[in-house]
């Protein structure tokens, strides 16, 4: 019977029945928003127990001429370094990834002075940047991360 009614007011009641539903829907869509955000956010199993060298073997290339390479899990944010003496002058590629969230960071330093720093996104992604040495000597990859726990993995092979 609402054709019955002229039109501003029947427009108007039929705004006023569709509130409840907008405002019903619009909880719904809220409410998944939330949902779905928190599992974006959340990294996938429990990084303290989680199986580092089965993660590596999926994360990073099989590459051949490795010159460094570590892999393991962050806890704390205390850096952790390994160390390469007598690395050749010239450049390298650093591959990295990392899971759990948040991101790693990769420091490369020659004899103490530093040559590079590049950061990794902890979502299982794979990242690249040049390492550049100028001379010989003992080069270190310091890796850290604010975002602790994470899994982290990465390699040094001369660049092609």
């Amino acid at each position: 019977m609402l054709f019955l009614i002229p039109g501003p007011q029947r427009a108007r009641m039929l705004r006023q029945r569709a509130r409840p539903i907008r405002r019903a829907a619009f909880g719904v869509a809220a409410g998944a928003a939330v949902v779905l955000a928190t599992a974006a956010c959340s990294p996938v199993g429990s990084v303290e127990s989680a199986d580092v060298p089965a993660w590596k073997a999926t994360a990073l290339p099989s590459a051949e001429g490795i010159v460094l390479e570590d892999s393991g899990k962050i806890l704390n944010r205390d850096p952790i370094v390994k160390t390469a003496p007598g690395i050749g002058a010239g450049t390298y590629l650093l591959t990295m990834s990392c899971d759990g969230g948040g991101k790693a960071f990769f420091e490369a330093s020659l004899d103490g002075a530093r040559l590079n720093e590049a950061g990794a996104a902890c979502n299982g992604s794979r990242e690249t940047a040049r390492v550049k040495v100028p001379a010989a000597g003992t080069l270190q990859i310091s890796t850290s991360s604010v975002d602790a726990p994470l899994i982290y993995a990465y390699q040094l092979t001369p660049a092609e």
